[in-house]
Formats: C-alpha cells, sequence, structure tokens
C-alpha cells in the first residue's frame, strides 16, 4: 500500500556533534559545516487524522530508518532536477503528556535534512527560514491497514466497518502498519491538511483509473459488489443479532452487536446457525395438523352410524 503523507516541518536545525560524519556519509566527499544547510521536519504521527487513519508508534520506528538518505523534492515530482534536500538522520519524539484519540501516548517521526549552500538554493533557504516553506508531505509504503475494530487488514479484505463510525463505543479507523520502504518527503504549496503531524489518505482508485473507460467500469462493478457485499454484512450482523436474542433472553443488544462487529462474515454464519438451533429448541414450531396420531376412539353418538 503506498501512501502519501502531509505534515509541517521546515524548521531550521543547528549541527550536533556527528552530524557532519551522517551528512558525509551520504555525500562523495567531506563537506564543510559552511558548505550546508540543515533543518528539521515533522515528516508523519500516530495520530487518527480527519481520513481516519494513521501510523502505528511500531510503524514510525521503522520508518525511522527507512528515511535515512531519502531526498528532499517538490510536490511528488519524481525527478532529479527537483532534489533539494537529503535527510541524514531521524528520531521517534514522544510526547508523553499528549495523548492520541486512539488512547496512546502523541509520538511523531522526526527528519533532520540538509541542503547546499548555493546560488540556487539561497530563495529556498530563505523561505524555509522565513516561515513560507513549511508544510511537507512524505511518500512511504506500508503492509497493512489494520481496521481498529475487527483487526482485519483492510488492504486485503472489505471488513464492512466504516472508518469514522463507532461500533460499540469504539471507533473505526485504519492503523497503518509494516513499514515496506519510504520514497521522498516533498515541499507542497498547499497542503489538503495543513496542520502538523495530520496526515492524508493515498491517491484514490478513481484518480488512478481517470481517462480510462475499461479501468472506470471496472471500478464501478467492484464499488458495486462492495456496497452488496457491506449491505449482506449488516443484515447478517442484524440477524445474528435477532437470533442471539431469541436464543437467550438475558443477553443485551448491545453487547451482542458489539460483538457482531468483530467477527468475520465466515464466524457470523456460524454463530447464526448455533443461535438458530438455540432458539428452535427454546420455541418449536407447533403444526396446526396432526398426521400419524393415533385414532380416537368413537364417540358413542356415532355408534348408530356404524354397520
Amino acid at each position: 500500500m503506498k501512501v502519501i503523507k502531509e505534515a509541517q516541518g521546515g524548521q531550521g536545525a543547528a549541527l550536533e556533534d556527528g552530524d557532519l560524519a551522517l551528512i558525509g556519509a551520504l555525500a562523495r566527499r567531506p563537506l564543510k559545516e559552511e558548505e550546508i544547510y540543515t533543518f528539521s521536519v515533522r515528516l508523519c504521527d500516530n495520530e487518527i487524522d480527519r481520513d481516519y487513519e494513521r501510523f502505528s508508534p511500531q510503524a514510525l520506528e521503522e520508518l525511522a530508518g527507512l528515511f535515512v538518505g531519502k531526498s528532499g523534492i517538490f510536490d511528488h515530482q519524481w525527478s532529479a532536477r527537483g532534489q533539494a534536500a537529503r535527510i541524514y538522520k531521524t528520531e521517534v519524539v514522544w510526547e508523553t503528556d499528549k495523548t492520541t484519540r486512539a488512547g496512546d501516548n502523541y509520538c511523531w517521526l522526526k527528519g533532520y535534512a540538509y541542503m547546499l549552500r548555493t546560488d540556487s538554493t539561497k530563495d529556498l533557504i530563505a523561505e524555509i527560514e522565513g516561515g513560507i516553506k513549511k508544510e511537507v508531505s512524505v511518500g512511504c509504503s506500508v503492509e497493512r491497514a489494520v481496521c481498529s475494530v475487527c483487526g482485519a487488514d483492510r488492504n486485503q479484505t472489505d471488513c464492512g466497518h466504516q472508518k469514522g463510525q463507532e461500533y460499540g463505543g469504539q471507533l473505526c479507523y485504519a492503523s497503518l502498519e509494516g513499514a515496506r520502504d519510504a520514497y521522498e518527503f516533498s515541499f507542497v504549496a498547499v497542503p489538503a491538511q495543513p496542520m502538523a503531524g495530520v496526515v492524508k489518505s493515498a491517491q484514490s482508485w478513481r484518480e488512478l483509473v481517470k481517462g480510462c473507460p475499461q479501468g472506470s467500469m471496472e471500478l464501478e462493478r467492484l464499488e458495486e459488489e462492495a456496497r452488496l457485499g457491506r449491505t449482506y454484512l449488516e443484515n447478517l450482523r442484524g440477524e445474528l443479532v435477532r437470533l442471539a436474542l431469541l436464543a437467550d433472553g438475558s443477553l443485551e443488544e448491545e453487547v451482542i452487536k458489539s460483538a457482531c462487529a468483530k467477527l468475520t462474515p465466515r464466524e457470523l454464519e456460524a454463530l447464526g446457525k448455533s443461535f438458530a438451533r438455540r432458539a428452535g429448541e427454546r420455541y418449536p414450531v407447533k403444526t396446526q395438523l396432526s398426521y400419524g396420531d393415533k385414532p380416537a376412539k368413537p364417540r358413542e353418538a356415532d355408534r348408530a352410524f356404524l354397520v
């Protein structure tokens, strides 16, 4: 899963002990302090964003190593002409006095980047120092987008839970986990989410198939199938709740609904059959007509018609 995340950065950073050696490891020759300009960027964090996604703390730790050596460019234009900076070290910063909407301590990935002081970069350096170039966006890939409600990988299956909705009092969001690669960070002119640490989801499928009629038709078919699948899943959950209440009157409806929201379709079907059997035992179906019963003895009034 490729993701593009936007955050706030562009703060000047003083060189620390060992930084020149780290920068020199990325350059073809040792660089002097007066030749370079360094600054820091807030790459991404573990807060739930407006798209109801977030990086897990473990993913941030994994991305920390992957971003070292990656380029800083403009507007995600992957061209060598747009390369302006390079990350030489990273760290995960923890703010223990701040709690995320997911309930854990807030943390974010900080990147330290350097640029060469040249005639072509002096304007960019001035814009960074003046706070004009402040927002950055990162490109990276992760293995999984885990549903916070049921734990399903949303990259592999549609679990039916809608991001941003609550199920049994639990907010549904996608936790981005298993960092696979880091591509670059980019200076962006007008980010979709300008606040520091707020991230943006990957490019939509509709944008990817734009201009391709066959791809658009296939996408519409998949979206319709997904809609029907979600409808079936919601109906399946509703039926399971009904059967559970019939099978055991002591159960609480809200508790059952919360439990159903975490089950897969196969689990819902299996449990539904079990509750259906128990409900049938509790409320057996009685027929209006009897078959095969022993014939009743004739009444005295009927004997007059016997031959």
